[in-house]
């Protein structure tokens, strides 16, 4: 099976509008991994990640399937970037002493993957993956949120979205649990952030293409309605996480 790549087409709008995670999480990690070597991160899109990664880990190896979002990376001596898929890398056996996958791991071929990290992760090693769920910001714009999620672009989800949607409680993880990472981004959007967000969704890209117009233009009209065009508003994503250990 073909890896999904699902966000080539709008890698610049995923960059500038997607959110960063909260400084916790890496805190987290970090205390599951105090001094690491070396990490990989995995699904890497535009490096958000892997940018964080550096700031306590001397090296990186960053990869995806997208050569568009890669583009979008920032430089860095510290990371290394690479054109691969999740499921066969050309990394050396036991390298790895932090393995991590943001908001991606759901579209990966999971039995390769794992087959995968548990070649080049080191013994003890840890895999973290991690994603954010449905966004809240007041009552009457979630209301039409969630009607346009689950109605409007709903049919146009691939299925694995279902693990995302359930805080990946379903998603097969055959490592040795660590405690999970559980928080929240918080952030402030106006209305063009908004939007934005939205236009960067890959079920919005497939309604797109199957019916040649965009639905976000019609919930934006019934959004402004309750949202006024000059005001911020603070914005929530729960964040939920799977984290394990390589078996010896």
């Amino acid at each position: 099976m073909a890896p999904k790549d699902h966000f080539s087409t709008q890698a610049s709008l995923y960059k500038k509008f997607r959110p960063t995670y909260p400084d916790a999480l890496y805190q987290h990690l970090r205390s599951l991994v105090p001094t690491p070597e070396l990490a990989w991160d995995c699904g890497t899109g535009n490096g958000q990640v892997a940018v964080e990664l550096t700031k306590f880990c001397p090296h990186v190896h960053a990869t995806d399937i997208s050569e568009k979002q890669l583009a979008q990376a920032p430089a860095s001596d510290r990371i290394t970037y690479h054109l691969l898929p999740a499921e066969h890398t050309t990394f050396p056996d036991n390298s790895f002493d932090l393995i991590t996958v943001g908001q991606a791991a759901h579209w990966f071929d999971l039995e390769k993957f794992y087959q995968e990290v548990n070649r080049v992760a080191k013994p003890n090693g840890v895999l973290a993956l991690w994603g954010y769920g449905v966004l809240s910001i007041s009552p009457e714009v979630d209301i039409l949120f969630h009607h346009f999620y689950s109605q409007t672009v709903g049919p146009y989800w691939d299925f694995e979205r279902s693990y995302v949607d359930k805080g990946y409680t379903t998603l097969p993880f055959p490592f040795r649990e660590e405690p999970a990472f559980t928080g929240a981004i918080t952030t402030h959007w106006s209305l063009p952030d908004f939007e934005g967000y939205l236009n960067s969704w890959s079920s919005v890209q497939t309604f797109i293409k199957k019916h040649g117009e965009n639905p976000v233009n019609g919930l934006m009209e019934r959004v402004k309605e309750v949202w006024p065009e000059n005001d911020t508003k603070e914005v929530r994503f729960p964040v939920f996480s799977r984290i394990g250990r390589k078996n010896k």
